[in-house]
């Protein structure tokens, strides 16, 4: 992590505080959406995800997100929104859930913003074997990468209005980072270090935000407009050691308007820690 962040504990972190869920009825979860954790208007898809990640956990027997989908049905806004849990099932080692995040309109009616289906379990209790042909992407030292600031004009390298640069420490490769002085690669890369930006470290529920943190890839491909989630499934493999993360995401393929965006987080040890796909849209600007 950055020299001269404090470093602030799981529990005490802007995140924390920003994810929290007061249980108003069984399976019933009252949340207040962030304006900090905004992408020019819209709340950030990873961070709503941590929100329903937490109300499961609250509503699970079994502490850990294995595997979550969400469907992102309705932009979300800041501000107060409800959360209703299902239990699916409920087994020895393993529970299924799911769970959908409500909005009300201007006409008072309930607007289903998000739908979540997740498998929770003990990340402590799985197998330590690991085999795998997978290796941890190829990122500069943390020190020579970019960081806010780091723009020829002394901005932020991601444009917009984006609260949630604030709330992060991202350290871009240079090498996927061409898009922000006008050069993109046309490659669909995107490579960065990962933290908070108060220092606090990695647990599963950020990991959810992790994979949604970076810019998206279509600037790389070119493309300087919104990139709206539709859908996004994120595996998490083991819990994060202490330290910053190294996230890679790649597109392959933008056809008919959609792209997807296939990524992994690694930890300080060399783990493959979470793995994600979305599919988003390309609202070219």
């Amino acid at each position: 992590m950055a020299q001269g962040i404090a470093q602030a504990t799981i529990g005490d972190s802007e995140f924390d505080r920003d994810t929290t869920v007061t249980r108003r009825a069984p399976g019933v979860y009252g949340v207040e959406l962030s304006e900090g954790w905004t992408i020019i208007h819209a709340v950030n898809g990873g961070y709503l995800l941590a929100l329903l990640g937490r109300a499961l956990g609250e509503a699970l027997p079994h502490p850990d997100p294995l595997t979550i989908t969400a469907h992102y049905l309705t932009a979300s806004r800041p501000g107060p929104a409800e959360i209703r849990t299902e239990t699916v099932r409920a087994g020895r080692s393993m529970s299924t859930g799911q769970a959908s995040l409500f909005q009300r309109d201007e006409d008072g009616a309930d607007v289903e913003r998000i739908r979540v289906t997740a498998h929770y379990g003990d990340l402590s209790a799985l197998p330590q074997d690991v085999r795998t042909s997978a290796e941890p992407p190829a990122i500069p030292p943390y020190e020579h990468c970019l960081g806010r600031g780091d723009a020829p004009d002394g901005s932020s390298p991601i444009p917009g209005s984006t609260a949630i640069t604030d709330r992060l420490d991202l350290r871009l490769d240079p090498a996927t980072a061409g898009w922000a002085v006008g050069a993109p690669s046309g490659r669909g890369e995107m490579r960065a270090w990962f933290g908070l930006a108060d220092g606090r470290d990695a647990d599963p529920l950020s990991l959810l935000l992790a994979v949604d943190a970076l810019p998206p890839t279509a600037f790389e491909l070119g493309l300087m407009g919104w990139v709206p989630t539709l859908e996004l499934t994120v595996h998490i493999r083991h819990r994060p050691a202490p330290g910053p993360l190294r996230v890679a995401v790649t597109t392959r393929n933008l056809a008919g308007g959609l792209l997807e965006e296939d990524a992994e987080v690694w930890d300080s040890e060399d783990r493959l820690v979470a793995q994600s796909r979305q599919l988003a849209r390309a609202v070219i600007a």
